[in-house]
């Protein structure tokens, strides 16, 4: 009995532990979200990895290395504007899943997007956005991420 009250009473105090922890290395991905969304570039870029990766829909689909967000920014707006494309909007859902060991997390997230083309919101519903994350001396930080559509 004394076994099972001082293992539940260590659950109860590691508990937070994990929820903070998960919080701590989902943040990256919510400022990387959130600062996309508002335009601001340079908020955005600031949460990679040093030698990040991306995988996303458009060409020329993969990105990797120290530029990997700049590339694909600049990709991004290319495709956006040869698509005649305006007012990106990427949403993300509650993690479908969200694992944390030591210094390396796991994130899946339903997600979608909108975006105008010739003044008409155009909603993407139902797709997924995957990412390792890498506890660096500054923090979290993304290193990789995969955007999937259904």
């Amino acid at each position: 009995m004394r076994f099972f009250v001082l293992f539940a009473a260590a659950l109860v105090i590691a508990a937070p532990s994990f929820a903070s922890d998960k919080t701590d290395a989902a943040a990256p991905i919510h400022q990387f979200i959130d600062s996309l969304n508002k335009g601001d570039v340079q908020s955005a870029g600031a949460v990679y990895a040093p030698d990040a990766s991306i995988l996303d829909d458009f060409p020329p689909h993969y990105w990797h290395g120290a530029t990997a967000f700049a590339d694909w920014n600049r990709d991004l707006t290319t495709s956006m504007q040869q698509g005649g494309g305006t007012d990106l909007v990427v949403k993300l859902g509650k993690p479908r899943h969200l694992d944390v060991t030591g210094d390396r997390a796991y994130a899946v997230f339903p997600s979608s997007l909108s975006y105008k083309v010739k003044g008409k919101t155009i909603h993407e519903n139902g797709s997924t956005m995957t990412f390792a994350l890498a506890k660096l001396a500054d923090g979290w930080r993304i290193a990789a991420w995969c955007w999937a559509q259904h």
